[in-house]
């Protein structure tokens, strides 16, 4: 037995799932000798009675606190233990045990790195929501990190203890398994994947806790405040130093910098947020500052900003600004704005720019939605016309 074994620990948080857990912990311990189950405060069985007989930990909580809860519970146990590592999956027999070797093939040669199980979303179980989910959160933490991740949603996952314990986290659901990843990313930390199996059962028989309202909900606020995050201009704390390639060395080759700029974050749906975003703040009174907020924002959360700079101008003056005047004029009179006269627009230009303000606060999000979807639309038909040209090689 390597190293890399004698200092990983896996680790199964269970919350009722006394069918499944038993299992799943045996064939853990068949793939490693150090396993913990964390016990979320089950209602359904004693888990500590049910894994009595096995060789393995089980630390409990009293009342449900959720998955990220129950992963920091189990970190801090690991720390104490010694363990540098810590590989974890879910109880309810999704996963494989006999996928965790991928795993540690990976640790051994790359210990400051968070290694995702990519699941093979094949099967006539999988559910259609779950391919979503995972393709939404991919796209987000790709725009949060400038990362390309594979299924970011997937509870199957190698941590490096040190680093982990060095990251303040704040979610204690499913929302954790997002704020991880890009914290950790922030932090220098690499994010690798191996591809893994996955069993979904049939759907009467499945047992999942995954509130779609309330989760999805808290996964899109941890989203929303990662994005903020990430528009603060001051760095993040680094637990390992990134080498990054210096701006002076790009301008010795322009044509490498611009053909660089043209093709970075280029799928469809990075082309599309872009567009969103950059009519979304050229709707925006910002008066001479658009382009520098539009570049800003763009270069922060890694979208293209050729598209979000270029997209501008179809908010340039005098159409989208007049339409949220008059969005704000009615706003806060009850009427539309009828009366073109220089006493209206020269002499009270102070009252019609926070009239715009206020319409474009209802305007911007209409016309970044549309224009957004409008480019994606636009990309993807393009994509795969442009696809369908290649010819195939014989």
């Amino acid at each position: 037995m390597n190293s890399v074994e004698t200092r990983t620990w896996v680790v199964i948080p269970v919350y009722n799932n006394k069918d499944t857990v038993r299992a799943v912990a045996l064939a853990c311990r068949e793939a490693l000798p150090l396993v913990v189950v964390v016990d979320d405060g089950s209602t359904d069985t004693d888990v500590g009675l049910l894994l009595g007989d096995m060789d393995v930990r089980v630390l409990k909580h009293t009342c449900n606190s959720g998955k990220g809860q129950a992963l920091l519970t189990a970190l801090r146990f690991v720390r104490e233990q010694g363990g540098e590592f810590m590989i974890t999956l879910d109880a309810d027999g999704q996963h494989h045990p006999s996928d965790i070797p991928k795993f540690l093939e990976v640790l051994k040669d790359h210990p400051d790195t968070i290694v995702i199980g990519a699941r093979r979303m094949e099967g006539p179980n999988v559910p259609a929501s779950s391919r979503f989910g995972m393709r939404f959160s991919d796209f987000w933490l790709r725009v949060e990190t400038g990362v390309v991740m594979r299924d970011t949603q997937s509870g199957f996952r190698a941590y490096p203890v040190a680093a982990m314990s060095a990251l303040s986290l704040a979610g204690n659901r499913y929302d954790f398994e997002v704020e991880v990843l890009a914290k950790a990313s922030w932090a220098g930390l690499t994010v690798r994947s191996v591809e893994i199996g996955v069993t979904y059962a049939e759907r009467g028989r499945r047992v999942s806790h995954f509130k779609p309202f309330l989760d999805n909900l808290r996964i899109s606020h941890m989203h929303a405040k990662l994005i903020g995050r990430r528009l603060l201009p001051w760095p993040h704390r680094q637990w390992v130093q990134r080498a990054e390639e210096s701006p002076m060395m790009l301008l010795r080759h322009p044509v490498r910098f611009f053909r660089g700029l043209l093709l970075e974050h280029a799928t469809p749906a990075e082309l599309g947020a872009a567009a969103a975003v950059g009519t979304f703040i050229a709707t925006l009174p910002l008066i001479s500052f658009h382009t520098v907020a539009i570049l800003y924002v763009a270069t922060r959360l890694h979208l293209n900003r050729v598209m979000a700079f270029a997209i501008q101008n179809l908010c340039m003056p005098p159409v989208v600004p007049f339409v949220c005047v008059e969005l704000g004029y009615r706003m806060r009179h009850g009427h539309w704005l009828t009366e073109m006269t220089r006493e209206n627009w020269v002499n009270q230009a102070p009252q019609r720019v926070w009239e715009w303000f206020l319409g474009s606060l209802v305007a911007a999000p209409v016309i970044a939605l549309v224009t957004g979807l409008l480019v994606f639309g636009i990309a993807a038909c393009l994509g795969r016309k442009g696809a369908s040209r290649i010819p195939e090689k014989k």
